[in-house]
């Protein structure tokens, strides 16, 4: 399985699990709204960042609704992280979590 639901996201969160939320997002959504904690780097980039990205530390990737994410969570997969999907992503998030975010 390579999703994760918003829930469990913030269970990690609230454990402290390590692990790297990744932002695949452009600037002009994260200026609509963000997750401080998240690192935000745009999905054109990724292929770019594989050598700062520690293939032992879980990755749990987002986007708006999970689509974006997505791709970019099975090409990581595909080059041997361990990645999950954020289902909903930062809408989902919004939503079920974080009512105070401006959702878009």
């Amino acid at each position: 399985m390579i999703e994760i639901s918003v829930s469990a996201l913030k269970e990690k969160m609230d454990t402290k699990e390590d692990f790297i939320l990744l932002d695949v997002r452009e600037k002009k959504e994260l200026d609509i709204c963000a997750l401080k904690f998240a690192r935000h780097i745009p999905m054109e980039y990724i292929p770019n960042i594989l050598p700062e990205l520690d293939k032992r530390v879980p990755i749990v990737v987002m986007c708006h609704t999970g689509g974006r994410s997505l791709v970019v969570c099975r090409y990581l997969v595909r080059q041997g992280y361990n990645a999950v999907n954020l289902v909903g992503g930062i809408d989902a998030w919004a939503k079920e979590i974080d009512p105070r975010l401006t959702q878009y």
